[in-house]
């Protein structure tokens, strides 16, 4: 009964070697040549396995009991030859699998600490990303502030440009409405300068028509002018002495009619008495006038009128005495 535990379970100490060759071909090449003879045994046994695979049930029964047998038969020097082996491959499969197990680590720790790099790569790629996007952004931000910055300076611009342009419009008009001011006051100053020059000329010719003789070079008629302004007032002093007799008569006759008025007819004297007191005051206006017309002829400046200073006609002079102003200027009085 022994020899069979030992047996079985020295078979699964066999096979668990034999597959990790199988899956681990990697491993089993870096394992010492020393070594190599143990892992025959293990492949023969997995070999002689794997021929009754083959077989049918009832010859692997056979062979089994067969086996049986024969570990029933083997000497004690045997079973610690097998005891050895069996501890050796187990010490081997131990020793493969901690390689193995060391192995994996690692492997699991490179894919992890390339996932980690991998994961740092991406994660640095995302930062780059971002902070590439953020300098795009604050770019496109910037470069926005900087349109706004001279759409804004541009409109400033045209502001002022058009304040400019509307002050310098505005200069101009001034200086047009200072020069049309100044030409209009030129005019004006021209036009007052020749009011002024004919109003001087007006003012001189007036003085010369003033001061005028009309007819001072022609004495004859001057001196036939003398003689019937002469004759003139020695008839008007006749007449005036004529009326004032008369008035001073029916004065008298007043007197002494003055209690004696029934009819009335010391009124009607006194009324006739006081036109002849006007004729007579008349005519001594008359003479007054005769008088200066006289001294103008001595002068020489008889004949001309009084009111616009021009020439009067002969025949005006001739017919009136004396006459002092023409015919349009008497009229218009």
């Amino acid at each position: 009964m022994p020899p069979t535990t030992k047996s079985t379970k020295k078979a699964p100490a066999k096979k668990a070697p034999g597959k990790r060759t199988v899956t681990k071909k990697a491993l089993a090449r870096k394992v010492p040549l020393k070594k190599a003879p143990a892992k025959k045994a293990p492949a023969k046994k997995a070999a002689a396995k794997k021929a009754p695979a083959r077989r049918s049930p009832a010859k692997k029964a056979q062979s089994k009991q067969a086996s049986a047998k024969k570990a029933l038969v083997l000497t004690a020097a045997q079973r610690a030859v097998a005891a050895k082996k069996a501890a050796a491959a187990k010490a081997k499969a131990v020793a493969a699998a901690k390689v193995l197990k060391e192995r994996e680590a690692k492997a699991k720790a490179d894919v992890k600490a390339k996932a980690a790099a991998a994961k740092a790569k991406a994660v640095a790629a995302a930062k780059a990303l971002k902070e590439r996007e953020a300098k795009a952004k604050a770019a496109a931000k910037e470069h926005e502030h900087q349109r706004k910055a001279r759409e804004k300076a541009a409109a400033e611009a045209k502001k002022q440009r058009e304040i400019d342009a509307k002050r310098k419009a505005i200069e101009a008009e001034k200086l047009r409405k200072l020069r049309e001011i100044e030409r209009r006051n030129q005019e004006e100053l021209k036009r007052q300068q020749r009011r002024e020059a004919e109003e001087r000329r007006r003012l001189e010719a007036l003085e010369r028509k003033m001061h005028s003789k009309p007819y001072g070079n022609d004495l004859e008629f001057l001196e036939e002018l003398r003689v019937l302004l002469l004759a003139t007032r020695a008839a008007t002093d006749k007449q005036i002495a004529i009326s004032e007799s008369e008035a001073n008569e029916m004065l008298v006759d007043r007197e002494r009619l003055e209690y004696d008025d029934e009819d009335g007819s010391s009124v009607a004297s006194d009324i006739q008495r006081d036109q002849l007191k006007d004729f007579a005051a008349a005519l001594r206006l008359k003479v007054d006038e005769i008088d200066v017309a006289l001294s103008r002829i001595d002068d020489g400046s008889y004949g001309r009128c009084d009111e616009c200073y021009e020439p009067i006609s002969k025949a005006r002079l001739l017919a009136q005495l004396p006459v002092f102003t023409c015919v349009s200027c008497r009229a218009s009085v």
